[in-house]
């Protein structure tokens, strides 16, 4: 199958995570944790300025520190320093990004004006954002196995394609889903849905032949 809009944020091949934290009580020390517990089929290359390594990988101080091609960046760092992660990331050619942090067009116009700023360079690029403020994606594809959330319950393999604007909802799914024994294929948390949409997301799923139901 010819690769589709939203593969580099489902099916990448290499994962950086920017505000990864060796703190085990920081959702920077989850997501990652997600991603290694989850045994992604590719490289990860976790992201902090101070640390030279956390959970046993080496750390890089910057996205453009990284040797290695990067299809999707899941971003965690403070509020302020969103814009130029983002502007960092598109230079290297990432083109699939996550943007988990908040305190965007939730908090009013200056967050709102900071949105706008990031969305603007990500299409300007030719890129893909799922958030901000949002929780992560999930692709249980063995191909991919894709944990990109700091959800402390893992997906289980199946047939639906689930999206949810709220993290919160979206963890209660998981633990439900869990408990029922319901599969999914693909998992995404949106937040403020500032470039991919709910409807994106609907023709990804609808040409997927894995996914059933949406």
């Amino acid at each position: 199958m010819p690769e589709r809009p939203l593969d580099p944020l489902f099916s990448p091949r290499s994962v950086a995570v920017v505000g990864a934290s060796r703190r085990r009580d920081s959702i920077g020390f989850s997501l990652l944790h997600n991603l290694i517990s989850n045994e992604f089929q590719g490289p990860i290359f976790p992201i902090n300025p101070v640390a030279k390594s956390i959970h046993s990988l080496k750390c890089y101080p910057s996205v453009a520190a990284v040797p290695d091609l990067i299809d999707l960046a899941v971003i965690l760092v403070p509020k302020e320093a969103v814009p130029g992660v983002v502007d960092e990331c598109l230079a290297k050619g990432v083109r699939g990004l996550v943007v988990i942090t908040a305190g965007f067009t939730e908090t009013g116009a200056d967050g709102a004006a900071r949105e706008r700023v990031v969305r603007d360079a990500v299409r300007a690029a030719g890129a893909r954002m799922i958030g901000p403020n949002c929780m992560g994606i999930i692709n249980t594809n063995p191909a991919a196995s894709l944990n990109a959330t700091f959800a402390p319950t893992p997906a289980q393999r199946g047939s639906i394609g689930f999206v949810s604007q709220s993290g919160a909802l979206g963890v209660a799914i998981l633990n439900v889903a869990e408990e029922l024994g319901i599969g999914l294929t693909q998992f995404a948390s949106m937040g403020n849905k500032a470039d991919v949409s709910g409807n994106d997301l609907l023709e990804h799923w609808e040409d997927d032949p894995e996914t059933r139901v949406i």
